[in-house]
């Protein structure tokens, strides 16, 4: 490699592009971020203008120094994908989110007409909306144009990381890594391989679908003008963000995990080597993959975690910022008896219960602002126990810690109730965007600056740890409490 010694993470997450300069060490020596506009055409429905997050890419690019820069990393929001024109790269449709679930209808049909377990077992995942494939085959069933040049081949599919590649090498390269892949429905985690077999049950053509590539690979060159010149750097580490962070925590070896707490939150329990057949709520997918060889993971989905702080302010006007949580939160010495069980897109890991909406439960006339903000925080909290608890029966294994990453991490008052509720030590990390930090680290054993994982693990990793310290009896009458909200919730579903 040349004198260049940093390198260039986009981290193209739900609410924002990020473009983060960061040190062989994995310090971060600077960044630029830019959110986009969340778009809901119609209840349930949730969509992003793909073209504006590539113009916010190529903005916050230009907001860093990109000299010293060795090559660029990327990771992204996982099963957000994007239909674009293969001669353009101009997206022919909004990019439909992976809260959106618009492809209930044809997640519901498979099941009834006896797909689950083969796709379960092929792909390690459950038939649900939540995952791309879905989404991908409503598009091609509703619009009539873009399935036509789906067919042809003049229009490309993939997820957000492939459309910037894309964009970013100007057509040169369209592929994707088997983290991203493997959120689709569509990739045999087995082989890993896009499945002809199932891109036929979600009427996907395969030949609309990226090449598929290693983590910690190569993607191609992307040419970046920026301040009168134009700078071509080497792609090299591409991940889906929980993957991302998964490898950021230096949870190398099977029985470590991590939480990472964005717009939903994402449960990882590393199991190693082999796939193993998920259950109970959870799902199997790709950790990583370096070398043709893949490490798996179990994960617990939460759909809506500190997107509930974002409906706080923005529905309720409770709030003028998520800063002002902890404080709130503090000024009552318990919830008073309120749960908010936040099923605004359903009810992810381990109940997986599309339809279900959200409430507020147990309010009196006692109760205030305080108790809602502070139920708010609490139900991530009872979320992340939910799905943690349900992966660690199936995984066979005891945690005593779990690393948490995310902007929610500085809100002490939340880490500690997290230990306080799952009862297992909680590593927040000092910094947190730990996904490009992920990405860069994949970079980096791609591009030869490490030569192995275990290199890897021994770059500087500052974490906050935060022990369980409340009365078991107390955690368990609180868990009754939010299990008894949850259950209100799914009634209202089965009624």
């Amino acid at each position: 490699m040349s004198q260049a010694t940093h390198i260039l993470a986009i981290d193209q997450s739900t609410s924002a592009t990020k473009a983060i300069v960061l040190d062989a060490s994995g310090a971060v020596i600077s960044r630029c971020a830019r959110e986009h506009r969340q778009i809901y055409p119609r209840p349930g429905w949730v969509e992003h203008d793909a073209e504006e997050i590539w113009q916010n890419t190529l903005s916050v690019i230009g907001g860093v120094d990109l000299s010293g820069i060795a090559f660029l990393s990327l990771t992204n929001q996982r099963e957000t994908f994007v239909v674009f024109d293969r001669a353009t790269g101009r997206p022919l449709h909004n990019a439909i989110v992976w809260q959106d679930r618009r492809g209930s209808a044809i997640c519901q049909e498979l099941v009834r007409c006896g797909h689950e377990a083969l796709i379960a077992r092929k792909t390690g995942l459950r038939v649900d909306t939540y995952f791309s494939g879905s989404k991908l085959g409503w598009l091609v069933r509703n619009e009539p144009e873009i399935a036509a040049r789906l067919a042809d081949g003049s229009a490309l599919a993939g997820t957000i990381d492939t459309y910037l590649i894309y964009r970013l090498t100007e057509g040169k390269v369209f592929a994707t890594d088997h983290t991203n892949a493997s959120r689709t429905l569509l990739l045999d985690i087995n082989t890993l391989r896009w499945d002809e077999q199932l891109c036929g049950l979600f009427d996907v053509p395969l030949r609309a679908l990226p090449e598929l590539r290693d983590s910690t690979a190569g993607f191609g060159e992307a040419r970046l003008s920026c301040k009168n010149q134009t700078v071509t750097l080497p792609i090299v580490g591409v991940m889906g963000d929980s993957q991302a962070a998964l490898l950021a925590h230096r949870c190398l070896s099977a029985g470590s995990a991590k939480v990472t707490l964005g717009t939903g939150s994402s449960v990882l329990l590393n199991i190693g080597a082999a796939p193993r057949a998920a259950d109970d709520g959870t799902v199997t997918t790709i950790a990583w993959t370096h070398r043709a060889t893949a490490t798996y993971c179990f994960e617990g989905i939460v759909n809506y975690s500190a997107a509930t702080i974002e409906w706080l302010r923005n529905q309720l006007g409770l709030i003028r910022d998520a800063a002002e949580t902890e404080a709130l939160a503090t000024a009552v010495p318990d919830n008073g008896g309120v749960y908010l069980v936040p099923a605004f897109v359903g009810l992810g890991a381990p109940h997986w219960s599309p339809g279900a909406r959200a409430a507020i439960v147990g309010l009196s006339a006692h109760s205030n602002r305080n108790h809602v903000v502070r139920a708010a925080l609490e139900s991530i909290a009872y979320q992340i126990h939910d799905a943690l608890d349900a992966m660690r029966r199936q995984a066979g294994v005891t945690l005593q810690t779990i690393h948490a990453d995310g902007g929610a991490t500085r809100n002490a008052f939340l880490m500690q109730f997290i230990a306080d509720i799952t009862g297992v030590s909680i590593a927040a990390a000092e910094m947190p965007d730990c996904s490009p930090l992920g990405a860069a680290m994949a970079g980096m054993l791609g591009s030869g600056v490490v030569t192995s994982m275990d290199e890897l693990s021994r770059l500087p990793h500052r974490q906050t740890l935060y022990q369980p310290r409340m009365p078991q009896a107390q955690a368990e009458a609180l868990r009754s409490g939010w299990r008894r909200a949850v259950r209100q919730v799914l009634a209202g579903v089965e009624g």
